[in-house]
């Protein structure tokens, strides 16, 4: 019983660090987001864009479709249940609040956290980190700054484009190639719709960057030994993602449902 216990709090311990490893890191990337000297940053600006293209505009052959499918599906579905009745309501809480920001962190958790994780950690074990230092160059700075805000954008980019192509797009299908009565859904729609609905799923899309890009940083700067290490970092990376996404998701649904 005490060895039980004792390993408890040996897990507790060290989750419990690493979390606040995690906060001092954003914390850290956000003060130096706000105070960016005035020296390099024509270079962090290409390195933003650069991020952003690889996030945002190289992933929109995948989520319009899977926005396409997903909203179509939801109102022929909730048409043919309900009867049109607050299908626009049930639209507004799954795409705007709950699902849209979920399949948009998810798919730039697979996409660019991974990516992100590996990067760094090829840096990690070759030394690029420590050449960077040696130049007199801050590696937060120069590598970890633009990515943070690369992909904190592309992640609201994403849920916006996600949003509009669930909804317009999703309503022109159903119209289009079923015989679902929808010719009241966007009356139903404006009616439901709040400004308190947009922020919960701006919130929780800024939220979602910010995490995905902290985690998946971190784990790469931890890949210092060898090659080998970068594999099990970037699995880790992948799953600590998707779950403090989930967790952000319910904590800021409660939030606002209070």
């Amino acid at each position: 019983m005490i060895q039980i216990a004792g390993r408890i709090g040996r897990k507790t311990i060290l989750a419990t660090d690493h979390l606040f490893n995690l906060l001092a890191l954003t914390y850290r990337l956000i003060r130096l987001a706000v105070t960016s000297p005035p020296q390099g940053r024509a270079l962090i600006r290409k390195v933003i864009y650069e991020q952003v293209y690889f996030t945002a505009i190289q992933a929109l052959p995948l989520i319009i479709p899977i926005a396409l499918i997903a909203g179509s599906t939801l109102i022929a579905q909730f048409t043919k249940l309900s009867g049109q009745y607050d299908t626009g309501k049930l639209m507004v809480l799954l795409v705007v609040r709950e699902q849209g920001p979920m399949i948009t962190a998810l798919l730039v958790i697979l996409r660019s956290a991974t990516s992100v994780t590996i990067e760094l950690g090829y840096m990690r074990v070759l030394h690029e980190i420590e050449a960077l230092e040696m130049a007199g160059l801050d590696p937060l700075r120069v590598i970890c700054v633009p990515r943070l805000i690369g992909i904190t954008s592309a992640t609201l980019s994403l849920f916006i484009v996600f949003v509009l192509c669930a909804i317009l797009g999703g309503y022109a299908i159903v119209w289009i190639f079923t015989y679902a009565p929808v010719g009241s859904f966007f009356n139903q729609l404006i009616k439901a719709i709040s400004p308190t609905d947009i922020i919960v799923g701006l919130v929780k899309a800024l939220c979602f960057g910010v995490t995905i890009t902290v985690t998946s940083l971190y784990h790469g700067f931890q890949a210092h030994r060898s090659i080998t290490d970068i594999p099990p970092a970037t699995s880790r990376a992948a799953i600590e993602c998707f779950f403090y996404c989930i967790l952000i998701n319910i904590f800021i649904s409660i939030l606002f449902y209070m």
